[in-house]
């Protein structure tokens, strides 16, 4: 707009000189023939469209004019519009050139805003006051209603209001007790069935793949069950509840085995697979990335696959629910690095990649 502001000063400029030599009479003919013109033109057109600089350019010569003379002008725009425009410029130009001094109580740092929001968050039974007095003692002097004006502005309600748990917050505060496991199906490249008994750990994301075979029984599922109880306690782990759907092969006599160990056993609903979502997301992950994009020849050829996903999911594949480590390999620090070799390691022939740097 400035340029264009410039220009049209130019030219107006260059149009004066050129008004300079000339006499009053020719100045009242060419007067008289541009209001001619600016009337036929008022017939053709509808309502003019104006630019800023327009505005200006209007404003700034006409603003001279007493307002007794402004009226008998042959203009586009009424006379009342150019004083709006000129009162409009006079506005801008205040703007600009005057800073008003700011009043009031000066705004929240920044960090102690985003400090009573994450409070706020981790909280859910805490309220304006209550947060109000853990920033004191964290020796931070802001007013309880700068408290309450930040939770408003960013839509938290009050402490009663937010105080309910939601499904996801309540399985991720008991996912340390929980374990799943589930039996899954997949087909050798003659067309054969084979049945793959897994588990997984809800806090460690840690899976088990405990065995596999052509004609699971109630028998072999109770046998598995041993061999995971005894790498549980291996492991230390201490679980309390195990998921499971209900298969027939889930007998009474698994039940007991895992009573005894002190698992309660909890069955999900009749076609309900989201009750075991965590199952069911690992079997989709190894079908995903492993079984449809292996052939499959045997039940021999099955396990050394599976065994070699497990190790490959538990000490290597990023988590999101992690914060992208690995269940039993967590996040190395941070390191500059001024030279960047990574290598490649293939397992079951290319099928799956892991990344490290080099040695």
């Amino acid at each position: 707009m400035l340029l264009r502001l410039a220009y049209l000063a130019m030219t107006n400029t260059f149009a004066l000189l050129r008004l300079l030599p000339m006499g009053s009479r020719e100045k009242d003919i060419e007067i008289l023939a541009l209001r001619h013109q600016l009337l036929v033109l008022q017939r053709q057109v509808g309502k003019p469209r104006f630019t800023d600089t327009d505005r200006a350019v209007l404003a700034g010569l006409l603003h001279h004019v007493p307002m007794g003379k402004l009226r008998h002008l042959l203009l586009l725009v009424r006379p009342d519009t150019i004083l709006r425009w000129h009162r409009d410029l006079l506005k801008r130009h205040h703007a600009t050139t005057c800073v008003s001094k700011r009043r009031g109580r000066p705004p929240t740092v920044r960090s102690i805003r985003a400090l009573v929001l994450r409070l706020a968050r981790e909280n859910a039974s805490w309220g304006y006051r209550r947060i109000h007095g853990e920033l004191a003692a964290l020796g931070i002097k802001v007013a309880a209603s700068i408290v309450w004006e930040i939770l408003r502005e960013h839509g938290i309600p009050p402490a009663p209001e937010r105080q309910g748990t939601t499904w996801a917050d309540f399985l991720r505060s008991q996912a340390e007790a929980l374990l799943a496991c589930d039996l899954f199906e997949t087909r050798t490249l003659t067309g054969a069935r084979l049945y793959v008994f897994a588990a997984i750990e809800h806090g460690t994301r840690r899976i088990r793949v405990l065995g596999a075979t052509a004609h699971p029984t109630a028998e072999w599922v109770v046998q598995l069950g041993r061999n995971l109880l005894m790498d549980l306690e291996d492991a230390g782990n201490k679980a309390r509840f195990l998921i499971r759907d209900r298969d027939s092969k889930f007998t009474a006599s698994f039940d007991a085995l895992m009573a005894h160990a002190g698992l309660s056993v909890v069955a999900t609903g009749i076609r309900i697979p989201r009750m075991n979502s965590v199952m069911e997301r690992w079997i989709q992950t190894c079908r995903r990335e492993l079984l449809d994009r292996t052939l499959i020849w045997n039940q021999r050829h099955l396990l050394h696959a599976l065994r070699e996903f497990e190790t490959f999911y538990n000490e290597h594949r990023p988590h999101r629910t992690l914060k992208q480590a690995a269940p039993l390999r967590p996040l190395p620090e941070p390191a500059q690095i001024r030279r960047l070799v990574v290598r490649r390691r293939d397992r079951l022939g290319g099928t799956l990649h892991e990344y490290q740097h080099a040695a």
